[in-house]
C-alpha cells in the first residue's frame, strides 16, 4: 500500500542530504534508494519517489527563481536548508504536476504538513505565504473543486497506539554536568528513543534504547513527561505514537551513535550550552525540565 505523504518525506530527506553535502546530481539516486530501504522497503511507491525527485532536480534552476521572487527578502542561501527543499517540493508538485495526480491544494498542504513535521518553528508559515503567493500568482487552480470522495477518518479514540521511550541522559564529570544528545538529519538535536516492546515496561524501553542508540548504560531516576502525536504508516494507517521521556544518568564515556536511518550525529554537550541548540518544538520543554530538576538538586 502506498503512502505518498510518507514517500514524500524521503524525497525531502533526499533532497536535505544533496543539498546539505553537495552531492552531484548524478549521485542521488543511490542516497534516495538507500532512503527507501530504510523507510520504506516494501518500494510500494518508489516510482512514485523517483519521478517527484528527478523533476524536482531537473526544474531546479526555476524553482529555485520562483522562491527568490516569491520571498525576495529571503535570499536563497538564508533560507535554512530544510524549507529551501520543503519550497523546492511544494512549487514543484504546485506547478508541474499533473492536476488530476496532485491537486493544487493537495501540494500546498502536504508541503505545509512536512514544514510542521520536520522544520523549524516558523517553518509552516514560511512555506505556507511563499506557496500561497505563488498559488495566487498562477490563479487558483482548483480553488472551487469539491473532493467527491472522502477517505473514511479514523476515529481518535480507535487509533492503534504504538509505545515510545527515551530519555534525557545526563553524566557529572570534575563538576561538570552533560547531557548526551542525538542530532537528525534535518538539523536538529533530539532526544533518543525506541519503539517498547510488548513485554516491557516504558522504563525499560528507555534504557534498552540508550544503549542500543548510544551505547551508554543508563539507570532511570525520574519521569519528565509524555507526548503524543498522530503518524501515518503504510501497513497501519493512522497511528497514535505516545512517547514517554525519563531522566537517566549514565557514565561520562564515549557515544557511538548506532547505524540508524534518519541520525548522523550524537555527543556530550555542556548544561550551559543546551538551550543555544535547534530543538523541535516537542522536545525543548522535555530538555528543560530536566535541566531545572537537574539545576534544582545542585542547589540543595
Amino acid at each position: 500500500m502506498a503512502n505518498r505523504h510518507l514517500s514524500r518525506s524521503i524525497v525531502l530527506q533526499t533532497l536535505f542530504e544533496w543539498d546539505l553535502n553537495a552531492i552531484d546530481k548524478k549521485a542521488i539516486g543511490e542516497v534516495l534508494e538507500r532512503n527507501v530501504s530504510e523507510f520504506a522497503p516494501n518500494k510500494a511507491d518508489l516510482p512514485f519517489m523517483e519521478k517527484l525527485l528527478d523533476g524536482i532536480l531537473s526544474k531546479q534552476n526555476e524553482l529555485d527563481l520562483v522562491i527568490t521572487k516569491a520571498a525576495p527578502e529571503w535570499p536563497l542561501d538564508r533560507i535554512s536548508p530544510v524549507d529551501r527543499n520543503i519550497l523546492r517540493l511544494g512549487l514543484y508538485e504546485l506547478l508541474f504536476s499533473e492536476r488530476n495526480e496532485v491537486p493544487a491544494k493537495v501540494a500546498i498542504n502536504e508541503a505545509i504538513e512536512l514544514a510542521k513535521q520536520f522544520g523549524g518553528e516558523n517553518s509552516s508559515r514560511f512555506v505556507n505565504g511563499v506557496l500561497g503567493a505563488v498559488y495566487k500568482e498562477i490563479g487558483e487552480p482548483g480553488k472551487e473543486e469539491v473532493s467527491k470522495r472522502k477517505k473514511k477518518e479514523v476515529p481518535f479514540d480507535q487509533m492503534p497506539i504504538e509505545r515510545l521511550a527515551g530519555a534525557v541522559v545526563y553524566a557529572e564529570e570534575d563538576g561538570v554536568m552533560y547531557l548526551a544528545l542525538v542530532h537528525d538529519i534535518f538539523g536538529h538535536w533530539t532526544l533518543s528513543k525506541s519503539k517498547v516492546r510488548p513485554e516491557e515496561t516504558v522504563e525499560q524501553g528507555a534504557t534498552r534504547a540508550l544503549l542500543e542508540e548510544m551505547s551508554l548504560p543508563v539507570i532511570i531516576e525520574a519521569e519528565l513527561g509524555n507526548n503524543e502525536y498522530v503518524a501515518s504508516q503504510p501497513e497501519k494507517g493512522k497511528v497514535r505514537k505516545q512517547v514517554h521521556y525519563f531522566l537517566a544518568r549514565a557514565p561520562y564515556q564515549d557515544v557511538t551513535l548506532a547505524k540508524k536511518g534518519g541520525l548522523d550525529d550524537a555527543k556530550w554537550f555542556k548544561v550551559a550550552d543546551i538551550l543555544d541548540l535547534n530543538f523541535y518544538e516537542d522536545i525543548l520543554p522535555i530538555v528543560t525540565k530536566a535541566i531545572t530538576m537537574l539545576v534544582g538538586r545542585r542547589s540543595k
